[in-house]
């Protein structure tokens, strides 16, 4: 008799944890990818770990800045890299419509701006001051820009703003924006071979700070509001007359919808928390190592149970 009780009881609490698990809609939980490396990757490591707790996913390519109006509306699930110099304003703007929630912050600090690698300052010795940089723009002339200093920043979607900063604070550069982030490390890359100085769109956590040692240019310091208000910084006419955040957070945002209709999955999703150097090492096997995303997020898994193990259990 009591082996028949202990034997009822087992079956109840595996019925009872069937039952929860079965409260995940059957609907594909959607996952956006977009144009930098990292956030491909993670966004696949999370997905795979759903995966493997039962759950359906997709993977749709989504506009960096729309993404977040896409989460508030339900046709995008959830966002797993929102950079607070990057898409601040946009995830902010989406948060005061509704229909989107803060998730999680991850534990990586980041940082996104102009940026240099170390052979230039031997030619700028001022740098990392802005200033300074503005007094070498010739060294950074090219045919494209005539006397003038070329800065290269990011893809035109990552709105960040460098035509906006080079009128604020008067400075004699002309504005290029890069295609791809590809294109950026093409851009040191071939700088390199000649030691010719150059200033990039840059960001940490990712790669290339192992493989170029390098500096962000130090701006007027972020004051909240310099990029709403124009009587916040250095020039009372203008915005973006100052530079990105130094310590900028790397949160998790996702439909407020989710945690009723995928419930298991968003308990996942609240534990989830990369670090720089996790991040930098996604980013390293894509585009050092040349592996597909869905293959790195694989490897990653493989090799990093022991930190998402946590994350599900």
């Amino acid at each position: 008799m009591k082996n028949m009780t202990t034997a009822l009881t087992a079956g109840v609490l595996a019925l009872g944890s069937t039952a929860a698990m079965a409260q995940d809609s059957s609907d594909p939980i959607v996952i956006p990818i977009h144009n930098w490396s990292s956030q491909i990757v993670m966004s696949n490591v999370v997905g795979q770990i759903l995966e493997q707790q039962g759950a359906a996913v997709e993977y749709v390519t989504t506009d960096s800045q729309a993404v977040y109006e896409s989460i508030r509306l339900g046709d995008v699930t959830f966002e797993v890299e929102v950079w607070e110099g990057a898409f601040g304003a946009s995830f902010r703007a989406a948060m005061e419509k509704g229909g989107i929630v803060d998730v999680a912050d991850h534990d990586a600090v980041t940082r996104e701006d102009w940026w240099y690698p170390m052979w230039t300052k031997d030619a700028c010795p001022g740098l990392p001051d802005w200033e300074a940089l503005n007094d070498c723009a010739a060294l950074f002339a090219t045919a494209e820009t005539g006397e003038q200093g070329r800065y290269l920043d990011g893809p035109v979607d990552w709105l960040k703003h460098g035509q906006e900063r080079v009128e604020a604070l008067d400075m004699n550069f002309v504005v290029v924006n890069a295609g791809s982030a590809a294109a950026l490390w093409a851009e040191i890359g071939a700088a390199e071979a000649d030691q010719r100085p150059v200033v990039v769109f840059n960001w940490t956590p990712n790669f290339a700070e192992a493989v170029w040692p390098g500096e962000f240019v130090e701006f007027p310091p972020y004051e909240e509001g310099c990029d709403t208000d124009p009587s916040v910084g250095v020039n009372p006419d203008a915005l973006y007359d100052c530079g990105n955040p130094a310590t900028g957070y790397l949160k998790i945002a996702a439909w407020e919808g989710m945690e009723e209709k995928w419930p298991d999955a968003y308990a996942v999703l609240e534990q989830v928390s990369f670090t720089n150097p996790q991040i930098a090492e996604m980013a390293k096997m894509v585009d050092i190592d040349e592996m597909e995303p869905d293959e790195a997020a694989a490897v990653w898994l493989e090799e990093n149970e022991d930190v998402w193990g946590a994350w599900v259990n």
